[in-house]
């Protein structure tokens, strides 16, 4: 899924990251600015970007800055992938025909 050594996770104090992987798009960001001690990720389906998403189709968490909060980012990613992975191919598929 996502490689955590390509996320510049002391970079999410300046600017979010994203990406997206087999239909469900996620989006990392500190939540605090260059004071950022936690960030939040938020995943949500294909085909359209973050501020065009509806809210009720938008999940999120928040974890420490961190190397261990990473971790814990990572495995929060790969559980709501894998739980809900019909969503997200359904909306990988779905994408192919939006005009």
């Amino acid at each position: 899924m996502i490689d955590k050594r390509l996320v510049p996770f002391n970079g999410l104090k300046k600017e979010p990251f994203s990406g997206s992987h087999h239909g469900m798009r996620y989006l990392l960001s500190g939540d605090d600015g260059k004071n950022s001690t936690t960030f939040t990720v938020y995943i949500y389906p294909e085909p359209w970007c973050f501020e065009q998403t509806a809210p009720e189709q938008i999940q999120s968490a928040s974890f420490p800055l961190s190397e261990e909060g990473m971790d814990q980012a990572m495995d929060w990613l790969k559980e709501r992938y894998e739980s809900e992975k019909e969503r997200w191919t359904s909306a990988a598929q779905g994408m192919m025909h939006i005009t």
